[in-house]
C-alpha cells in the first residue's frame, strides 16, 4: 500500500476559455516532478473540485496519473457530501489508476461524530484504495475530532490524514492515538514547520504550486533533522504563503501562476480572476518578485 509522506502538491486545474487545459496541466505534472516533488493532489480545494462536473473530475484524474507515468503517487480527490458518489468516484479513480484518495469530510449536512465514522468507513469497505481523510472546518463547518481519527485508524485502508486546522496540539494528539504508520499530513502552509515538528509526516500544500522544490527541501530538512535549514526555507516561503490567501484559494495561487507564465488565470465562478490592479494582486506581484531576489 502506498504510503503519502512528504510534499505533495494539490494541484490547480488549469483552465482556459472555461475548458480544462490539458497542454497547461500536463506541463505542471512535469515542472512539479522536475523540481523533486513527493506527490501530487488533483481535483482537491485547489483544483476546484467544487465546480468540475463528474466527467471532467475524472477527466482531470486520468490526465495527471497519465502525464505522472507512475513516477510520483497520485492521491486523487474524491471527497463528497454524498457517500454514494464518493464511492462512485473513488471506484473510478482507482480503475484509472490512482493511488489513493483524498475525501474531506461531508460539508453542508453537518453530520455529527458518529455519521462521519460511519460515511468514511463505508467509502473504505467499499473501494479499494488507501483513503487520506481531510479535515478543514473552515470550509466544511465540518470538525473531525482526533478521538473520530483514531477510531477510523483502525480500518486498514484509512492510512493517514490531511489536518488542516493548523492547531498544533491536535497534530500531536493524533500522532500520539494513532502511532507512528499513520500518515500525518498539514493541509496549512502557514504552520508547516511547527507542524512536522509535532510529529507530521509532510504537507498536502497551495504555495507549492509556485515553488515546489522550496516546500520539498523544507520537509527533507525537517524530516533530516537539519531545523536550521528548514527554518530558512519556511521563512523563504511564508511572504508568499501570506500572499496567496489574501483572497479565496485558488484566486491568488492561479494568478500567481499566470504571472510566472505557466497557465492563464481562468477561475469558475462563484470564484473569479484575480484583479492584478488591486491591492491582493500588487501584493501577490511584489511577493513573487521579492521571492525571486531571494532565490
Amino acid at each position: 500500500m502506498a504510503t503519502f509522506r512528504g510534499a505533495f502538491t494539490a494541484l490547480i486545474t488549469p483552465m482556459r476559455d472555461g475548458e480544462i487545459d490539458d497542454a497547461a496541466l500536463h506541463d505542471l505534472v512535469e515542472a512539479q516532478i522536475a523540481a523533486g516533488i513527493d506527490g501530487l493532489v488533483p481535483c482537491g480545494t485547489t483544483g476546484e473540485a467544487a465546480t468540475l462536473s463528474i466527467p471532467e473530475h475524472l477527466h482531470v484524474v486520468d490526465t495527471v496519473v497519465k502525464a505522472v507515468r507512475g513516477r510520483v503517487p497520485v492521491l486523487a480527490g474524491a471527497g463528497s457530501n454524498n457517500t454514494r458518489q464518493a464511492i462512485d468516484t473513488s471506484k473510478a479513480c482507482f480503475e484509472l489508476g490512482a493511488d489513493g484518495t483524498l475525501h474531506v469530510t461531508p460539508y453542508y449536512n453537518k453530520p455529527p461524530q458518529s455519521g462521519l465514522l460511519a460515511h468514511f468507513r463505508a467509502i473504505a469497505d467499499a473501494t479499494p484504495l488507501p483513503i487520506i481523510l481531510y479535515n478543514v472546518p473552515g470550509r466544511t463547518a465540518c470538525d473531525l475530532k482526533p478521538e473520530t481519527v483514531a477510531a477510523l485508524a483502525r480500518h486498514e485502508r484509512i492510512v493517514g490524514i490531511k489536518e488542516a486546522t493548523g492547531d498544533m496540539a491536535r497534530a500531536s494528539r493524533i500522532r500520539e492515538m494513532c502511532g507512528p504508520d499513520f500518515d500525518l499530513l498539514s493541509g496549512d502552509d502557514f504552520s508547516l514547520l511547527p507542524f512536522l515538528a509535532a510529529g507530521g509526516d509532510g504537507v498536502i500544500s497551495v504555495v507549492s504550486n509556485v515553488i515546489p522544490r522550496t516546500v520539498t527541501d523544507l520537509c527533507k530538512a525537517a524530516r533530516e533533522g537539519r531545523l536550521a535549514d528548514a527554518l530558512k526555507l519556511h521563512n523563504v516561503q511564508l511572504p508568499l504563503t501570506r500572499a496567496l490567501f489574501l483572497a479565496p484559494n485558488p484566486m491568488p495561487v492561479k494568478a500567481a501562476m499566470a504571472m510566472l507564465g505557466r497557465c492563464r488565470d481562468d477561475v469558475r465562478l462563484p470564484l473569479h480572476s484575480l484583479d492584478p490592479d488591486s491591492p491582493e494582486g500588487r501584493a501577490l506581484s511584489e511577493a513573487l518578485k521579492n521571492l525571486g531576489e531571494a532565490q
